[in-house]
């Protein structure tokens, strides 16, 4: 019997896990997903808990309740991948074979990167909000805050969800605003970037709502350290900016067992094929989700277009058959821009945003690069989605490559 182990149980792990599950022989084929942790965290959701739109009980379920029956789950930590011997070594002192590999073992935030950054006042008045525990604490924070200056920093660049600090951002504004204290409280977000983000035609359209909203932007800041004690943080060519409250995207990276069994670059990202996904050292080694260094967004749609070209091209491979389907970097993800509006952004590899409407041209429902009540209704459906049908591999009303179908120049 083939043994196909995965490592990770998060999004783009119970996702193929539940795809390849369905299309294997069980009679011929073992599968083991490997996790640490028994639960799974809808990540998306953390975005709204600092704005008591979410509490913690939305954004948790079982793990168990979507692996497929019939697959092995052991709940320990990774030691180490010994890939020259197909094995995987766990900290728990097991020790699992394997024919094929998946990994998905994600990106995680870094604070103790950043010097001064959890010193002091962590979780007090410097925030992050990709933690349930850091989203819960900025929680507590904001219901008895009367204002000040509110930074948002992101340390450095790759990061999971790239667009979850402007939501961030537009959340706050209409957070405060609804509080009756937006004017008391003045907005500055802090990037390593040229602009508010990562594609220039979404970058312009992006930095002109932050704009409007009175949202300072200031560019190109690569952040070197926090002072405590005079609450600025501290560039590397010493510009200072002052905080009351400091919240953070840290540095991401990769799973430290990846670090370990020296398969990462410098973030612990592995190096992996952008066309097939299968890893550039390994030929039975398949890697998905953030854990790939490839230059596509990090987040649970690519996790999604991925699930569907690794599921091709896994099925080819073991058959012995060329592995011919092709991951283009698409990315899908919807920006909730505050005041029951949003917006949404479809783009890959080689083509970035572009306004248009979404799936169906001409028609929608959905609006690229435009504020739209349906673009939040599309956001607030996703969670849905999300529990209900994306973790269990079911198909979606997208394709897994982009089409260029509505979208104009």
């Amino acid at each position: 019997m083939k043994k196909l182990l995965i490592l990770g149980g998060g999004t783009a792990g119970t996702i193929i896990a539940n795809k390849l599950h369905e299309a294997l022989d069980q009679s011929k084929w073992h599968i083991t997903i490997v996790d640490k942790s028994e639960t799974h965290y809808y990540q998306p959701g953390f975005l709204f808990i600092p704005f008591g739109i979410y509490t913690s009980k939305d954004v948790m379920k079982p793990k168990r309740d979507f692996y497929p029956r019939g697959v092995e789950v052991v709940i320990a930590e990774i030691d180490k991948i010994d890939a020259g011997n197909n094995r995987v070594l766990l900290k728990n002192n097991q020790i699992l074979s394997y024919d094929y590999l998946i990994i998905a073992t994600g990106t995680h935030i870094h604070p103790e990167e950043t010097e001064g950054l959890i010193d002091g006042n962590w979780h007090k008045d410097k925030f992050d909000f990709y933690t349930l525990e850091g989203a819960c604490a900025l929680q507590n924070f904001f219901k008895s805050w009367e204002g000040g200056k509110l930074v948002l920093n992101i340390v450095e660049m790759p990061i999971k969800c790239p667009v979850a600090p402007l939501e961030f951002l537009f959340l706050a504004d209409a957070y405060f605003t609804n509080m009756g204290i937006r004017d008391k409280v003045d907005i500055h977000f802090v990037t390593p970037l040229p602009g508010a983000f990562t594609k220039p035609i979404a970058s312009g359209i992006l930095g002109d709502i932050l704009e409007k909203k009175n949202i300072r932007l200031t560019t190109e800041f690569g952040i070197a350290r926090v002072d405590n004690e005079k609450k600025v943080i501290v560039s590397w060519d010493e510009q200072e900016i002052p905080y009351d409250v400091l919240v953070t995207i840290p540095t991401n990276k990769g799973d430290s067992a990846i670090e370990r069994s020296g398969m990462g670059n410098e973030f612990n990202y592995v190096a992996t094929d952008k066309d097939t996904l299968r890893s550039k050292n390994f030929p039975n080694i398949f890697v998905i989700g953030d854990t790939t260094d490839l230059t596509s967004s990090k987040a649970g749609s690519v996790a999604h277009f991925e699930a569907e070209i690794l599921y091709d091209n896994f099925l080819n491979a073991v058959e012995e058959r060329p592995m011919r389907a092709k991951f283009d970097g698409h990315a899908n993800c919807f920006i909730e821009s505050g005041f029951g509006k949003g917006l949404l952004i479809d783009f890959n590899f080689d083509v970035e945003p572009l306004p248009g409407k979404y799936p169906l041209p001409g028609i929608g429902p959905f609006s690229l690069l435009q504020e739209t009540k349906m673009n939040h209704y599309g956001k607030v459906m996703f969670r849905w989605m999300y529990w209900n049908l994306l973790l269990r591999g079911q198909e979606l009303p997208v394709t897994s490559n982009m089409t260029m179908a509505g979208k104009r120049y």
